[in-house]
């Protein structure tokens, strides 16, 4: 089976940001936004780092992480269990693991290294609403109850 699966990944696609979770040497937790990261395979997630120095500095000391991803609308979302570790861009694998990251940036942000992540286990992420209220739980209604705490409206697509 594979862990990063086509549900994992199209929730990954409707995320705009992941929430990176590491723990330094004295075991103070880290819990970072990163906005430009992707699953590059089956096993592995890639997340640059722009401007994540402690997030790194961590890694190095303690490859166990946390990446999370949810859909703001639809409330749904996984948590992603690894190690990780850093390919900075003297490596000779950098080019491999960043090519997928320098696509999305383009020139917007230079990447200093790549954290490369093994994911080892993976879970599903649900609002309670889907839980506790099952028959009235949609992802409609999820998305609805969203927008309007958000006070988003929908755009019309124009016809073609």
């Amino acid at each position: 089976m594979t862990l990063l699966n086509e549900s994992v990944r199209e929730a990954a696609r409707r995320s705009v940001l992941c929430w990176l979770a590491t723990v330094d040497a004295e075991g103070q937790p880290n819990v970072s936004p990163k906005e430009v990261w992707t699953i590059a395979d089956d096993l592995h997630v890639v997340v640059a780092h722009i401007a994540s120095p402690i997030s790194a500095r961590n890694i190095a000391q303690h490859p166990q992480v946390c990446l999370s991803f949810v859909d703001v609308f639809v409330q749904k979302g996984f948590k992603l269990i690894g190690t990780a570790r850093e390919v900075r861009a003297t490596d000779a694998e950098f080019t491999d693991w960043a090519a997928p990251l320098l696509a999305m940036v383009g020139q917007r942000f230079t990447i200093q290294s790549v954290l490369v992540i093994q994911v080892q286990s993976v879970s599903a992420i649900v609002a309670p609403s889907y839980r506790f209220y099952p028959d009235d739980t949609t992802e409609a209604s999820q998305v609805a109850s969203g927008m309007r705490a958000y006070n988003v409206q929908a755009v019309e697509k124009e016809k073609p």
